[in-house]
């Protein structure tokens, strides 16, 4: 048994609901697309009291089930104008389950700034939140942590979001209460800023009680086994999201100086420094920790906490995403680089993807040279600010793009593309078009799929499976880097929710509920106004030869939508898949 809590900010009055059996397994990304479409939100203003904000966890939040503990967070999304769900690691989903809820939300406007805290026992209670109002992240924890003490965890908006700005992540604490792990994508914060809330804090206790403790530490176990013999978890353990560096930069995908090249190459000539190996082998001699994991209990460990050359700690976690968008995009080279970029984008609570799109198509628009690290640093400051240039940066990559005039802007549905271009990341090009949630590589990522010599039928038939092997891992706590195991153990997943919560499920009901999810994502949209139009890839990518490869993008929206819509509809899909 669990809960799902109700928080009316306006009035403060709390209600819970229990939930049991089938409907704790209801969660996560699920819930959020459910919830949102059943509640007429695409017609509100996402800024606006009548736009919810959703955290979710999984089924098994609060257990050791190895990667199992990330939390959703789900609304209206202020930067795409449709339906998000922004996915963090950490410890939040985790205290979550073992205070044996399922899932907050926070509905209208708080009069006043507040933190909120959700106790062990008793009652859950608002604080002033002035003392804390400007504060970054980082002060702003330290601060929470002296009132609340060391055995909670926190979900913290930053100053960007208090300002409404389109940048702005919900900022989590890691299994070290470091408040580094973000729910970051589509302007969450900035949601979170709208309704007041400075801070949630939730204290931590214990594992949850499970309908049948024997069976689900069984399941647990054997999940561990296979795992530990995955060798695609043990390279991610050994070299983190950042050996993903290694194969777009082979393969000519790595985003590049605003996606005008697909390969990073030092100005000294000397090997690729962005990636998993050298930033592995740098960090270790160093001191620095290559393996953490951001939520308890996780055997994949992909985090790092990456440190500088005087041996002082200067980010956690250094990760494929940033190293590219805000490292290569923008002309940087070398990984000190970037790590200090993203410890200063952690300590503001932004998403480090638009943030570096923003600045490459600033620097695409000339504001500042490639490479410039002092111009970095400006916008930076500017944005932690609030300035009137600070708040138009805030806004994002298609803002930015509109304002200066420029012609190579790489967003979909107004939302930067991740670090996979789409001329060579063909698979992840027609996720990050259709998916309703902007371009979002979590959607249904597969950077070594080999596209070349396939229709535009076969890589949307892979597009799909992979849309719905991220949807299923979205709605259960998840973390898609598992996916080599239970992507081919669904029978032992549903096992193990039974296990926990005598919840009656099957294998299929899995992929039910992933197909489910999409097909209200894309309803969502539909009710906002979204066209087929929105799912176009920027012109420049159809238009200009990508070096070193000298290749196009293919995929158009009307052709690749045909595909999708005949894979949706088919119920059959699961056999043949």
């Amino acid at each position: 048994m669990r809960s799902f809590i109700d928080i009316d900010l306006n009035s403060r009055k709390i209600d819970r609901r229990v939930l049991q059996g089938r409907e704790i397994a209801e969660c996560g990304r699920y819930l959020i697309a459910r919830t949102l479409v059943a509640d007429g939100i695409a017609g509100k203003d996402a800024l606006g009291p009548d736009n919810p904000l959703i955290f979710s966890a999984g089924p098994f939040a609060g257990t050791n089930f190895s990667n199992a503990n990330r939390l959703s967070v789900g609304c209206k999304s202020p930067l795409t104008g449709g339906i998000k769900e922004a996915n963090s690691g950490g410890t939040f989903a985790f205290a979550m389950g073992q205070l044996e809820i399922s899932g907050i939300t926070f509905h209208g406007q708080s009069d006043e700034w507040v933190v909120i805290h959700i106790p062990l026992e008793g009652e859950i209670t608002f604080h002033d939140a002035s003392p804390y109002l400007g504060l970054g992240v980082f002060d702003t924890a330290k601060k929470l942590h002296e009132k609340f003490g060391d055995k909670v965890s926190l979900g913290i908006c930053g100053p960007v979001g208090e300002y409404q700005g389109n940048l702005a992540g919900i900022a989590f604490s890691d299994t070290d209460n470091r408040p580094t792990r973000l729910a970051a994508r589509g302007g969450v914060g900035a949601v979170m800023g709208s309704k007041k809330i400075k801070a949630v804090v939730i204290d931590k206790n214990k594992m949850p009680a499970v309908h049948d403790r024997k069976k689900y530490m069984g399941a647990v176990k054997a999940y561990n086994k296979l795992l530990g013999e995955s060798p695609a978890v043990q390279n991610m353990l050994k070299l983190g999201t950042a050996m993903v560096s290694d194969l777009t930069n082979t393969l000519g995908g790595l985003p590049t100086d605003n996606f005008s090249s697909g390969q990073s190459t030092p100005k000294d000539g000397g090997p690729h420094r962005m990636g998993g190996d050298y930033i592995h082998d740098l960090n270790v001699s160093r001191g620095g920790e290559p393996s953490h994991a951001c939520m308890p209990g996780c055997m994949i460990k992909c985090s790092n906490v990456y440190v500088g050359a005087d041996g002082r700690e200067v980010v956690s976690p250094l990760e494929y995403e940033t190293i590219s968008l805000l490292g290569t995009n923008c002309g940087l080279r070398d990984p000190d680089e970037v790590a200090l970029m993203n410890e200063i984008a952690n300590d503001l609570g932004v998403d480090t993807i638009e943030l570096g799109g923003t600045i490459g198509v600033l620097m695409e628009a000339g504001q500042g040279a490639f490479g410039d690290m002092d111009f970095m640093t400006r916008v930076l400051k500017d944005i932690a600010q609030g300035t009137e240039k600070g708040q138009l940066y805030a806004a994002g990559t298609a803002a930015v793009g509109e304002h200066f005039g420029v012609r190579r802007v790489p967003v979909i549905k107004r939302q930067t593309i991740s670090a996979y271009d789409p001329r060579i990341i063909e698979v992840t090009a027609v996720s990050m078009m259709v998916t309703a949630q902007g371009a979002d590589h979590t959607t249904g990522n597969a950077p070594s799929f080999a596209s070349f010599d396939k229709s535009v039928k076969e890589v949307a038939a892979e597009s799909y499976r992979m849309q719905v092997n991220s949807a299923l891992a979205d709605s259960f706590g998840l973390c898609v880097f598992g996916r080599s195991v239970t992507d081919a153990n669904r029978l032992l997943l549903a096992d193990a929710i039974n296990d926990a919560f005598d919840a009656g499920i099957d294998a299929d009901w899995l992929i039910d509920i992933a197909r489910e999810t999409l097909r209200l994502e894309v309803a969502f949209n539909e009710a906002a106004g979204f066209t087929e139009a929105q799912d176009e890839l920027p012109a420049f990518f159809m238009d200009e030869p990508l070096p070193p490869t000298g290749r196009t993008a293919r995929m158009l929206a009307a052709e690749v939508n045909a595909h999708m819509r005949a894979f949706r509809a088919d119920p059959d899909w699961i056999a043949t898949a």
